[in-house]
């Protein structure tokens, strides 16, 4: 199971934050206790149990049709944007097997016509199936997947290409009475789920399992940390520290927080963690801003600014703590004067430089905290998922805001669908 290590810096005000963990534990007691059916966010937290949506009996389901997929598909075609592809995205991009029979490819993730023209001309060939995400089917992306690859699947499957459409939405809105009339096979995106939060749903459990993810793996991870969390109502609490120590150096001026990593896995994790803070705490001139980076080559362009750069911002290091893969450098036998790396492992080299950037850090006062994982898995991304999602509803309690509404993404959309007539 993941842990919580902090390394804070020598002036870092320890008994000033052990006051301010200390008088916000109410805070902490009062999430744990929650009861998702009558809370004031009841409308949210359809994840905050996981069994409501990912049962044992929802994830047999979810594997069934994943199977039928994934034994006559070449490609599946993922459509969403933001919070209805990231967690999948994230699990997909890292854990699939190269040799996996079904491909997943994504749509709705961009407006850009090339793009969808090169996605089409590659899977022209292939057998292709659909899943367009939409939990109300307003949002531009989703629907402008929907126009492009219906009439790309009815030429190329005729009057049975509604077998190859699927609909993930709301039970009882527009979009299911659509998936009705036309016949497609339809999964549930919950009412009482934001996108954000949505890992643990038929949203993203059903593209894993076509690409072949032991989605039970998943969420046993995250039941795991789960238990452990809401048994917890200490300061120990490592989520509860997280949002803790978040906060208070929010309040002493650190804007900035990096979450950072040495394996480049864990780049689309970056970008679900992005959007799980951004949305859920920036908001009411309030909020860290969020920023992922993949070191070691991050370190040559925005490293320079962490060791030089305004002292504003924290950074939040994931660390796999076991090896999983060994390359050894062999010797070159030129005169290259890298012989003091023969012999050495590269797996070792890259722990070398990610404990060595900590140091430098922590040397110029970054706050710098570790999740260590003790190895990158299903069930390590199932931990890392429930983690993240419990550290900000209690970070964004303590911040004193909504964490679960994002009324800032509609200002954009207002002018946008002014601008197209809508």
């Amino acid at each position: 199971m993941l842990t919580f290590d902090t390394k804070t810096t020598s002036n870092f005000p320890k008994k000033e934050f052990e006051t301010f963990q200390d008088n916000h534990l109410s805070t902490l007691k009062k999430i744990i206790e929650t009861n998702p059916d009558t809370d004031a966010h009841k409308n949210d937290l359809g994840w905050f149990k996981i069994d409501k949506w990912a049962s044992d009996q929802c994830i047999s389901e979810l594997n069934v049709l994943a199977e039928k997929v994934r034994n006559n598909a070449d490609v599946l075609v993922l459509v969403g944007v933001g919070g209805s592809n990231q967690a999948a995205r994230a699990v997909i991009e890292a854990l699939s097997k190269k040799n996996a029979k079904c491909k997943i490819v994504y749509a709705g993730i961009n407006l850009s016509a090339n793009y969808y023209n090169k996605l089409l001309d590659d899977i022209t060939d292939k057998e292709v199936y659909v899943d367009i995400i939409a939990k109300n089917f307003e949002t531009l992306e989703p629907g402008i997947g929907f126009r492009i690859f219906k009439p790309f699947l009815q030429k190329k499957y005729g009057n049975s290409y509604s077998k190859h459409m699927i609909v993930t939405g709301t039970i009882g809105s527009p979009f299911e009475e659509l998936a009705k009339a036309e016949n497609y096979p339809f999964l549930i995106f919950p009412t009482d789920i934001g996108g954000r939060y949505s890992a643990f749903s038929d949203v993203g459990l059903f593209p894993m399992a076509v690409a072949g993810i032991d989605i039970t793996e998943l969420i046993k991870g995250a039941r795991e940390i789960r238990n452990a969390l809401q048994k917890n109502q200490t300061v120990s609490n490592p989520a509860y520290r997280y949002a803790c120590f978040r906060n208070y150096l929010l309040q002493n001026d650190y804007k900035i927080e990096i979450l950072a990593h040495f394996e480049p896995q864990l780049d689309l994790f970056g970008r679900w963690w992005t959007q799980l803070f951004a949305e859920s705490e920036g908001k009411e001139d309030k909020g860290i801003y969020p920023v992922s980076l993949s070191y070691s080559e991050d370190l040559h362009s925005v490293g320079q600014y962490v060791q030089q750069g305004q002292k504003d911002l924290l950074e939040t290091f994931l660390i796999v703590d076991n090896k999983s893969s060994s390359l050894t450098i062999q010797p070159s036998h030129v005169g290259d004067n890298f012989d003091y790396l023969n012999g050495k492992d590269l797996w070792d080299i890259n722990k070398v430089s990610e404990y060595s950037t900590i140091e430098a850090h922590r040397q110029i006062n970054v706050p710098v905290f570790e999740i260590h994982l003790s190895e990158l898995s299903t069930k390590s991304y199932g931990e890392l998922f429930y983690f993240f999602e419990f550290a900000v509803y209690i970070s964004g309690t303590i911040l004193d805001i909504n964490p679960f509404d994002q009324p800032g993404v509609e200002a954009y959309k207002t002018l946008m669908f002014k601008g197209l007539g809508k």
